[in-house]
């Protein structure tokens, strides 16, 4: 579960998803009414989880006109950043890509910035939505375990 809110944070693994597959080798490992409980309002969570992250970013962007093409450049001078610029890279692509893209597409600065800062305020709400999913997974596991069990 560590190492999915490791993952998480620095998106290099599938934070949530490891903190799912946690839970459900726990289920598994012992398996009682509790555990097959736990493991379905993990399920639950991760779903509404996901479905937010999906939601609330995607609109903030569309409303600013940030569209998809935009954060796929993002991404991809992202993945070239960490080849090119080792440890911080990554996260110097991304704003990096976006700023290009939107620069070569409005041909205006400001308007570029624009979209550069409403695409990092949307993966930031991104991360935070998963991070809530994440801690309240593990709070539901962490009761069953201390308390239930």
């Amino acid at each position: 579960m560590a190492v999915g809110v490791l993952g998480i944070v620095v998106p290099v693994l599938p934070g949530l998803l490891l903190v799912v597959v946690a839970v459900l080798i726990w289920a598994l490992e012992s398996p009682s009414t509790s555990g097959w409980v736990v493991l379905g309002v993990t399920l639950v969570l991760f779903l509404a989880g996901t479905a937010l992250q999906w939601l609330v970013p995607g609109q903030r962007m569309r409303r600013a006109g940030v569209g998809t093409s935009t954060l796929v450049a993002g991404v991809v001078a992202a993945i070239v950043g960490a080849f090119v610029i080792p440890v911080v890279g990554l996260f110097v692509g991304f704003p990096v890509g976006i700023f290009l893209i939107s620069l070569a597409r409005t041909r205006d600065r400001t308007e570029a910035w624009w979209a550069t800062r409403h695409a990092l305020r949307a993966v930031g709400t991104n991360i935070l939505i998963e991070l809530a999913t994440a801690f309240a997974i593990i709070a539901v596991w962490a009761v069953t375990v201390l308390f239930v069990r």
